[in-house]
């Protein structure tokens, strides 16, 4: 998987890479050409006196070592800049995969490890790339440039490289082998972190109000002590693999100059030659040592890889028409035709053979039991799920054939759970329509019942809002999500419970409101309560994911026992029509 995603994500920079080859290969040679200078100052120049050819040669290691650098500095620079923008662009792929998946995909591979890989394994990958684009190229090319010039300075002392590299390639492989299932098993729990604190902070209110501090505190407790027990294997491992390696270095370097003073001696090798070995067995090493540094980084950045490629080959269940339908002749028409549906691995399904039109100007509500499907049904149309059975068809045309864009230009939709963008109450109410006008806004405002209190915010329109809405309160937050769907005056409005945070007259108040706004768009209604939809054109009633009742609330009050159930319910507590 990583070689796969390099190869993918690399390919275009070509021309950086092959420039950066070709650096390191400068800085090889200079680096390599460096010990024959020196030998030939000791042989020619130290040990026979000669002043001059100490000066001419050592001018002549100068420059040399100073091309060195400024080539390093380029190779260096070129490869930032290469890791960076391949970092960049996994993270874009990424994003835009993971835009474009459905509700089904998210809840599959789970937001928190999501952002994980998103962030920290993409890091992980990166930093392979920037370490092998300034490290790793040169070191296998000044490895096998120093045995050469090893092996010429001196092919009796070069046997000691027979023994030598073998023995550091055994050690790096043993090591490496055993953290490969570390690190995967780090990332997995660096999930598991991240999984138990989003809940935490998000459910902070929660934690509190149950009193569950010390429960939740020994929660975490437990997710971080397995991550730090595997992180310290990693860790250890990690740090036994450098003494080790710096224990063969030093154990080589000590084999040439033991075998090395005997050539001396016998002379058989000349001192400047043996100088220049030992520089050229310590570059050899040091190479293979650098290897091992981007080593450390490669099994991390493995297990990385296999989870970014694991989100890139994720295809989403909601997909594209091939030749897709981009005109409409009517008008907001949505029809269910049998429609199921049933989550992945799902026993029994959520949805289960419904059918009902809902005809542009009038109001469809639907209504049930908690965990009746209501909410599911509604994100069908939108296609943020897509049906297992049936069709949902907008115009007559099923949404499944339509063009995605054209879709949800035709749909607007108030969810659940109210979101807003951190920004302010103009950037949230343009998010449907970005050349929106301050009239238009404030029109969707007065409708959703939010003008009063966003006139009272310092700066109306340009108040701040913080991540979430988390500055405003749970009505204030439905409210401008109504306000940021009407804004875009969509042919279709879907409400999923979205009234259920307001008291019954500003509930009353935002219907009354809404009759002449959606005069001629279709509405279709998620609600819990039978005030709210009481004077719906028709009412659908839901029970384990079945349609038990169709009518207006008249109609359903005479035939539908399990609508019946539910007024006397809602009227004994208070909150019926």
């Amino acid at each position: 998987m990583l070689v796969r995603l390099l190869r993918t994500h690399l390919r275009p920079y070509r021309r950086l890479l092959v420039l950066i080859l070709l650096l390191q290969a400068g800085q090889a040679a200079a680096n390599l050409f460096l010990p024959r200078i020196n030998a030939l100052i000791i042989d020619d120049g130290v040990l026979t006196g000669d002043t001059d050819y100490i000066w001419r040669m050592g001018g002549l290691m100068l420059a040399v070592s100073l091309a060195q650098i400024a080539v390093s500095i380029t190779a260096v620079f070129v490869g930032a800049r290469v890791a960076m923008g391949f970092g960049r662009d996994v993270r874009r792929d990424l994003f835009h995969r993971v835009t474009s998946f459905s509700q089904q995909e998210v809840d599959l591979l789970g937001a928190p490890s999501l952002i994980n890989r998103i962030t920290n394994d993409v890091q992980q990958v990166q930093m392979l790339v920037v370490m092998t684009m300034t490290m790793a190229i040169g070191a296998p090319i000044i490895a096998i440039g120093g045995i050469v010039m090893a092996i010429t300075t001196d092919v009796g002392l070069s046997s000691l490289l027979i023994v030598s590299i073998p023995a550091l390639l055994v050690v790096l492989l043993f090591i490496i082998s055993r953290m490969v299932p570390q690190f995967r098993l780090m990332q997995t729990r660096i999930d598991g972190v991240n999984r138990v604190l989003r809940e935490q902070i998000t459910g902070m209110r929660v934690v509190r109000a149950f009193v569950r501090e010390p429960e939740e505190s020994a929660r975490f407790a437990d997710v971080n002590d397995k991550l730090t027990h595997t992180s310290l294997i990693a860790g250890r491992l990690m740090a036994l693999m450098f003494p080790v390696v710096m224990l063969v270095v030093n154990a080589s370097t000590v084999g040439v100059i033991w075998f090395g003073s005997i050539r001396v001696d016998s002379g058989d090798l000349s001192l400047g030659d043996m100088i220049a070995f030992i520089s050229y067995f310590t570059i050899i090493l040091m190479s293979i040592m650098m290897a091992t540094f981007v080593a450390l980084l490669a099994p991390r950045a493995a297990v990385s890889a296999e989870r970014i490629v694991e989100v890139l080959d994720t295809d989403t269940s909601v997909r594209q028409a091939a030749e897709p339908v981009r005109q409409l002749d009517e008008h907001g028409l949505v029809e269910f035709r049998a429609v199921s549906f049933s989550y992945p691995g799902a026993a029994e399904p959520v949805v289960s053979e419904v059918s009902f039109r809902s005809l542009p100007g009038r109001t469809t509500a639907v209504i049930g039991s908690t965990g009746s499907g209501k909410s599911t049904l509604l994100n069908l149309v939108p296609r943020l799920y897509d049906v297992t059975g049936g069709a949902v068809l907008l115009d007559g045309v099923d949404v499944r054939d339509l063009d995605t864009q054209l879709l949800w230009d035709r749909v607007g939709l108030v969810p659940q759970k109210p979101f807003l963008f951190s920004g302010t109450v103009a950037s949230n109410l343009r998010y449907g329509k970005p050349d929106a006008t301050d009239d238009e806004m404030w029109a969707a405002l007065e409708v959703a019942q939010a003008a009063d209190f966003v006139a009272a915010m310092a700066g109306g329109l340009e108040a701040r809002i913080a991540q979430g809405g988390g500055n405003v309160s749970g009505g204030q937050r439905q409210r401008l999500a109504i306000a940021r769907a009407l804004v875009r005056r969509p042919e279709v409005y879907l409400f999923d419970d979205s009234f259920s945070a307001l008291d019954l007259a500003t509930d009353a108040r935002l219907r009354a409101a809404l009759r002449p706004w959606t005069r001629d768009a279709t509405v279709i209604v998620v609600a819990q309560r039978v005030s709210t939809i009481a004077d719906a054109d028709q009412i659908l009633v839901l029970e384990e994911g079945r349609t038990v009742g169709l009518g207006t609330h008249t109609e359903l009050l005479e035939t539908c026992p399990t609508y019946q159930e539910i007024v006397e319910s809602q009227a004994a507590q208070g909150v019926g029509a």
